[in-house]
């Protein structure tokens, strides 16, 4: 399915990183437009991809998964433990507690990743599979300037 109709130029900053938080912000709202159906956003499926992954985890071994803080992770978490999406049980010790999915956050991540494929498909064919490999490479690199233990990794 082809979700991108038209291409906008936009004129570019001399800064680098205020260039790649604009075309963060614009990827995940075309992620989040294209996920519409699912009533997901690309961050609450790939919590939720992750975790079914896992098939359960707790708080700490979820964050260092996705690579993201615990506090991020929590605040995440909630509307999807709303929602009905996931559960939290206690776990081996009174500090830790283990999440998994509900039924319905099964399917919930089944509806968001068809979605999410084609979101996948439609970003392939408008970059080209050159530029986005290239694109790929240049992000690890930048992933890379992380040298410190931010996120227990």
């Amino acid at each position: 399915m082809q979700h991108i109709h038209e291409v906008y130029p936009k004129r570019s900053s001399p800064c680098t990183c205020m260039n790649m938080r604009r075309a963060s912000r614009a990827l995940t709202h075309f992620y989040d437009e294209v996920l519409e159906p699912s009533r997901l956003t690309v961050n609450q499926l790939a919590l939720l991809r992750n975790l079914e992954v896992l098939e359960q985890a707790t708080i700490g071994q979820l964050a260092k998964t996705m690579r993201i803080d615990r506090t991020t992770l929590n605040r995440n978490m909630k509307p999807l433990a709303d929602a009905g999406l996931i559960e939290s049980h206690p776990g081996q010790d009174t500090r830790t507690k283990v999440i998994i999915l509900t039924e319905e956050g099964k399917a919930a991540v089944g509806l968001g990743w068809r979605l999410w494929g084609e979101a996948q498909q439609s970003i392939k064919e408008y970059l080209g599979e050159e530029d986005l490999a290239k694109l790929k490479q240049l992000l690890a690199k930048l992933e890379a300037l992380n040298k410190g233990d931010m996120y227990g990794n």
